[in-house]
């Protein structure tokens, strides 16, 4: 054997499984194999002045590399059951707990200390908001901000590189079983590894189901969340943000009894371009350093869609849509509030017009052609409840870009050691479709790290 373990996806599961395992067995030999790039090679072109767009680079930097779609997201581990996955479910609420409380000691370790732990338990805000049929879940939240959370991954690969082989720009073609381990095909080579950790994250959901389907692992249909990221001026949510910082707030539309939450909520932030499979969708980032914070605060509002019999694709569904924005704004589309309520489309003219200043540049344009009426419909509903709450939320100058997907990889059969059916093959973090978040992911990379050494 090549090695006695193979990560596949250098994102936090596989990372967080590196640690684990080089700090519990020093003696292993481990390899990472990551289709991205090295963490200090990753930079996105678009700069805003020369390149304004997404131009489809080979390997995006936004979503692949070491850290994964992680490394410059706003880096918020929320410590909680009450969302970001259930790995619960596995290996139990307690202990998902514990392994969340302990990837967060690694983080202040490696760089995050001083970043402020927030928390929803016991605030004035959940009153508030069951007050106007809107539900604040509980969580704690530790925020490093971009910034920091790039100093963290910086410091645990200087921490990991001299002790585990590292393949960079080495996307993992096929997995094959052997007699006492698996062989891992790369391009032209191949290595045997005796045990084989699959961390691949949403942008590897395509790949995922494609190694489920030819080494027949029992698969689960999951979910996509659709919807668009907001933007409005930061003074609109301070009194909630400077408290929580981050609000996860669901409310059940009226007609159609769907959820809508907020998700991934950016306190004086930027919204950014982010490229899956080839797709132009919308995200979000905020920085902890002060000189890097802009004037306003952006947030997703996502509908969760499942479907069943006869179609099964959710994530198919997710990116038609995604793909018909493209079609009509050449990528993300961008929207006031009052355009939309309107019935009309914005316009350059309108868009300078308003009494806000965009922090991604994206195509003018009208969400109601691109957005199923349905969604629609809960995401304005959503947005006047949050009004009660946060007036001016439905102020016309509210910004929305659409649209927004979150891509979660089909349910994949493992056991409570996040197992295959096959011994030794162990499937974790964002690709598993069992964790959806930072935490979530990070702990479930931990966890089976624990298992392989005992």
């Amino acid at each position: 054997m090549n090695f006695d373990v193979v990560i596949i996806g250098a994102g936090p599961g596989g990372i967080f499984a590196a640690y684990e395992l080089m700090k519990l067995k020093p003696e292993l030999k481990v390899a990472v194999f990551e289709a991205g790039h090295a963490l200090d090679k990753r930079r996105c072109p678009i700069d805003g002045d020369k390149v304004k767009s997404c131009i489809g680079c080979k390997s995006c930097s936004i979503m692949s590399g070491f850290g994964g779609a992680g490394a410059f997201s706003d880096g918020k581990y929320n410590i909680t059951n009450d969302f970001g996955g259930t790995l619960y479910e596995y290996i139990g609420k307690k202990h998902a707990l514990e392994l969340m409380h302990y990837v967060d000691e690694i983080n202040m370790k490696f760089g995050g200390e001083g970043c402020k732990l927030y928390s929803t338990a016991g605030t004035r805000f959940k009153t508030l908001c069951i007050q106007h049929d809107l539900h604040l879940l509980d969580a704690s939240v530790r925020h490093l901000g971009t910034d920091i959370n790039y100093v963290v991954l910086e410091n645990l690969y200087n921490e990991l590189k001299d002790k585990v082989t590292f393949f960079f720009d080495t996307p993992v073609k096929t997995i094959k079983i052997i007699p006492g381990g698996y062989e891992v095909r790369v391009k032209d080579n191949a290595y045997s590894c005796k045990k084989c950790i699959i961390s691949v994250g949403r942008s590897g959901s395509k790949w995922m189901e494609k190694i489920c389907k030819e080494l027949s692992i029992p698969t689960e249909s999951n979910r996509v969340d659709l919807g668009v990221r907001v933007e409005l001026p930061a003074t609109v949510f301070a009194h909630l943000t400077d408290e929580l910082y981050e609000s996860k707030i669901v409310y059940r539309t009226e007609k159609y009894g769907d959820k809508v939450r907020t998700f991934c909520m950016n306190p004086k932030g930027a919204v950014v371009n982010e490229n899956t499979n080839g797709i132009i969708t919308v995200n979000g980032h905020s920085y902890e350093d002060p000189a890097m914070q802009t004037d306003n605060t952006n947030f997703a509002l996502l509908v969760s869609q499942h479907f069943s019999e006869p179609f099964k694709d959710s994530n198919d569904y997710g990116e038609s849509i995604a793909r018909l924005s493209n079609m009509l704004g050449g990528g993300v589309i961008v929207q006031r509030f009052g355009d939309l309520i309107r019935g009309r489309r914005s316009t350059v003219g309108r868009m300078e017009d308003a009494f806000i200043t965009p922090t991604l540049q994206a195509t003018p344009g009208d969400l109601s052609l691109v957005l199923p009426k349905r969604i629609l419909d809960g995401i304005i509903d959503m947005i006047y409840a949050l009004d009660k709450v946060a007036p001016g939320t439905a102020n016309d100058d509210t910004l929305l870009y659409g649209v927004e997907v979150k891509f979660y990889n089909m349910e994949v059969e493992v056991n409570k050691q996040l197992e295959s059916c096959y011994p030794g093959l162990y499937i974790i973090g964002d690709g598993s479709g069992i964790t959806h978040s930072l935490s979530h992911a990070s702990a479930s990379g931990v966890h089976v790290a624990r298992n392989i050494a005992k």
